[in-house]
């Protein structure tokens, strides 16, 4: 029930973003959801992607410093409290969210990234609570 995210890390400088997304597109990877952290001198770009394998080998023969990560995709119900119904529920279990991003939305439903401290305990806390977690092969296929 685990996603492999691919994170890389870019230069803050001018292009850097356009020559990884190009170097994907060029290697016939489709994007699936995106996020973006920067500091000063770099930033980190996260992606779900088609093919995770395919994309870290394209990017690191480019030259990019590319790392892997598990992360969950969780059905989020796309009204008020939608979200927070989900975090109490994990905040309820302690389980610290480490940071979420958004998929995307189908019908009145929405599929959120989610990075947690402890994954398998996350996981367990989510199935308990019957909150829908999605396989990564289904979110490659998307």
């Amino acid at each position: 029930m685990k996603v492999i995210q691919i994170s890389i890390f870019l230069e803050n400088t001018g292009g850097r973003i356009a020559e990884a997304t190009s170097i994907l597109a060029d290697a016939g990877i489709n994007i699936r959801a995106m996020s973006l952290a920067d500091t000063t001198d770099f930033g980190v770009l996260r992606l779900i992607v088609s093919d995770v394998d395919k994309a870290e080998k394209a990017l690191k023969d480019q030259g990019f410093a590319v790392g892997k990560t598990n992360v969950v995709a969780v059905q989020v119900e796309d009204k008020p409290g939608g979200l927070n119904r989900i975090l109490q529920v994990l905040a309820k279990a302690e389980i610290n969210v480490e940071y979420i991003y958004a998929f995307l939305r189908d019908s009145d439903q929405a599929i959120m990234i989610f990075r947690f401290d402890n994954t398998d305990n996350a996981l367990k806390i989510l199935q308990e609570n019957k909150i829908k977690v999605f396989k990564g092969e289904d979110i490659y296929a998307m």
